[in-house]
């Protein structure tokens, strides 16, 4: 009896799976638009997990687990009903919302750091007390906290606090403005800043960033009232600081806020004047600021020391040229066991490795090397003086996760089965690693791995949130770029009912610039859930990586300096090329769609090749590097001073009269990135030549649609390849 009950259900489901795509169910974009209703039931599930010392916790929003790192099984450390019956000092104490955010920031006691709607709070778990608080400023614009001090930095205002353990409030400057900025990233967020506010390992001393820019234009941006905003009839100005290429730059010093004598002094960096400061970081003693100093062209950068004391140079430990440009992307690190030594970032020998160097500025030794790159450094195993690295050595669109002997360079691939991408999470000995795993077939997977022996704990299986419905093909394979022997990776996607003998519309979708791929052997080969959308309706859809993109080495890398999207260009009509070996697609019914730099590359291509492309979308895109901002664009493109060929080469301005299939152009008014004076002149330009491209503003956006106004871009985005395409 109960065999072949066995029998049956086996030969139900294996009807349910050969359901054929239309009896399936069928995405709609609240499915699969990050800003859709029903977005968060169809990624794959994960764990929000913290180390707490060596000990590994699950946080959801109303319970802690302590996860056995033997088996995967669980149990409760405590609950947010417990945390908000607490003990303190407090006469009301303020109200834990949700654990999501948790930390365990000391190793060796039971205390949990969770921020509040206006408290910082410490409090111990195991006897309910609350321990510490701190009071919160609402409306910050940056903050950092130190976990050693328990000081806090803070912007509000413009202007930068610093309110130390005991709720003590300093005001550290008092002439911050939009034109005199404190506290924040500069340089518009390039060379990998991402805030202002560095505290030295003991928190007894604050480096922070102050940027002139009174002297850059502004851009003049439009703040349009939303339509419940009775009290406001007329749109009001938002400028923006925007520093085009080759124009003037803002100007960068920076502070150090000593907490025990209360003075402030900036470091003598002689003339700041046309130079980048980035990746700062502190010596362990908290005495010493290390800081990469880079010239404009960003063909030459510098690490140099400086006394936190007295804010003078002590020396240059290293320096590094190159003919294109020279990106610093991370600050140095310390080895956790010699204080001495430090690990320096480099692409000088053509790929991202990772150099060991002392504080005399000797390279003692370089501890990765090859046809690849270091993504990340994760930490250290200082008993066994191993540092924990992912990269992509197995393969260019792989990431994997490695233990590598700093004296020897002995590397050891410690994830599962070498296959897929990777990301790490250290425990604070290194002894322990948690490894979230995605394949292209592989939904998620979480393994905790001991990074000596190599040994795999499984601790969570996601489920496949496709499940019962119609799930393209996706395929990933390489063809060559234009040289003629670079391998490019592309990633295909067929539709759920895909038929070899029919022809298909196809839609190549671009992006191409640097710090970026859209291809890789994460779940359906990272495939956008657009594509799938798109997929469904009966499109091929197309993604290449062409020379330019991330994670290829230097030479790939800049294999487009001083003239942006002339390669790319070549390398995406290779993949047309490939497409056309492809019987399934209907190269009459080709079409490209692309965001950003992908916008530009979309208008190259439709106005380069306008017999090839029948339909494009072109998002937020460039149209003149000349209008682009001074770090991203001179570092790609020199100045329009110094390189007048390339920028009338690479503008699309008099491309408008070559423009024939259908065009649409997607902005947001309110673009900080891509200003609008770059879609607003090529529709100029098309008006003066006679050419009918489409346009659509979404009012009050940035460079990209949030919310679900996401799901009105991509419907807008489909129904334009629906009626012109299809």
């Amino acid at each position: 009896m109960k065999k072949t009950y066995l029998h049956a259900l086996a030969l139900m489901l294996t009807g349910l799976l050969a359901l054929p795509a239309a009896a399936q169910k069928q995405f709609t974009l609240e499915d699969l638009n990050f800003g859709g209703t029903n977005y968060r039931n169809m990624i794959p599930q994960s764990r929000s997990l913290k180390w707490w010392g060596d000990q590994l916790v699950r946080l959801s929003s109303d319970t802690c687990w302590l996860v056995n790192v033997s088996n995967g099984k669980e149990k409760i450390l405590f609950t947010r009903d417990k945390l908000n019956k607490r003990t303190g000092t407090s006469a009301k104490p303020a109200e834990v919302a949700r654990l999501n955010g948790a930390s365990f920031p000391y190793p060796n006691k039971p205390l949990v750091l969770i921020n509040t709607a206006d408290q910082r709070l410490l409090i111990n778990f195991k006897t309910g007390n609350e321990e510490w608080s701190q009071q919160l400023c609402a409306g910050a614009q940056a903050s950092e906290w130190n976990q050693e001090s328990r000081a806090v930095a803070y912007v509000h205002n413009d202007n930068l606090f610093v309110t130390d353990a005991m709720g003590k409030t300093r005001q550290i400057t008092t002439d911050g403005s939009r034109n005199l900025v404190y506290g924040q990233s500069v340089h518009r967020n390039e060379f990998g800043i991402e805030g202002g506010l560095f505290w030295n390992p003991d928190g007894t001393r604050l480096a922070f960033y102050r940027m002139d820019q009174s002297m850059v234009a502004d851009y003049p941006l439009i703040d349009v009232p939303e339509l419940d905003d009775s009290a406001r009839v007329m749109a009001a100005p938002a400028p923006e600081k925007y520093p085009m290429a080759g124009q003037t730059s803002h100007l960068v010093t920076v502070g150090v806020y000593d907490m025990i004598t209360g003075d402030t002094l900036y470091l003598r960096a002689g003339n700041p004047t046309d130079r980048y400061f980035s990746n700062i970081s502190w010596s362990p003693d908290g005495a010493i600021i290390y800081m990469m100093e880079g010239n404009r062209d960003q063909n030459e950068v510098s690490l140099v020391a400086y006394d936190a004391a007295t804010g003078k140079p002590i020396t240059t430990l290293y320096h590094e040229t190159h003919p294109n440009y020279v990106e610093p992307q991370h600050p140095i690190t310390f080895l956790p066991w010699d204080d001495s030594k430090f690990i320096l970032w480099s692409e000088k020998d053509g790929y991202n490795h990772l150099y060991l160097m002392d504080t005399m500025g000797h390279e003692l030794q370089q501890i990765t090397s090859g046809n690849w790159v270091v993504m990340d450094l994760l930490g250290f195993d200082a008993d066994r003086e191993a540092v924990i690295i992912s990269a992509n050595a197995a393969s260019p669109i792989q990431q994997n996760l490695y233990r590598v002997d700093v004296a020897t360079g002995t590397m050891t691939r410690i994830d599962e089965d070498g296959k897929g991408w990777h990301t790490g999470m250290l425990s604070a000995n290194g002894h322990l690693l948690v490894d979230y795993y995605q394949g292209p077939d592989v939904p998620r997977n979480i393994n905790i791995v001991d990074t000596r022996s190599g040994e795999q704990q499984r601790y969570f299986t996601a489920p496949d949130p496709w499940q019962g419905y119609a799930v393209p093909e996706y395929r990933c394979g390489s063809i060559k770029a234009a040289d003629g022997y670079t391998d490019l990776y592309y990633r295909l996607v067929l539709p759920p009912d895909f038929d070899e003998t029919r022809k298909y519309p196809t839609v190549v979708y671009v992006y191409g610039g640097p710090h970026a791929h859209n291809v890789d052997a994460r779940w359906h080969y990272a495939s956008r859930s657009w594509e799938t959308y798109m997929a469904q309706r009966g499109y091929v859809l197309f993604i290449l990586d062409n020379r330019g993109s991330e994670n290829r080495g230097r030479d790939f890398e800049q294999a487009t300096f001083r003239q942006l999207g002339q390669v790319e260009m070549q390398d995406q009509m290779c993949g047309v090329d490939f497409l056309r070996t492809l019987n399934y697609v209907d190269t009459t019914r080709l079409g490209v769609h692309g965001w950003s730099f992908g916008g530009f590359m979309t208008i190259s291509l439709m106005t380069n090749y306008p017999d090839v492309f029948k339909v494009g979308v072109a998002g937020g895109p460039v149209i003149d590097w000349k209008w682009y901002e001074v770090m991203y664009g001179e570092r790609y493109m020199d100045t329009p001073q110094a390189n007048p060929e390339g920028y009338a080469r690479t503008s699309l301005i008099h491309k408008a009269k070559d423009l024939k299939g259908r065009l649409q152009i997607i902005i947001g008014l309110n673009d900080p990135t891509v200003v609008p004076q770059h879609a607003y002149s090529f529709l100029k330009a098309c008006i003066a030549a006679g050419t009918q491209p489409d346009f659509y503003v979404y009012p009050g956006q940035g460079h990209n649609m949030m919310g679900h106004q996401s799901v009105h871009l991509h419907e807008r985005i489909t129904r334009y390849f629906d009626d012109y395409l299809k």
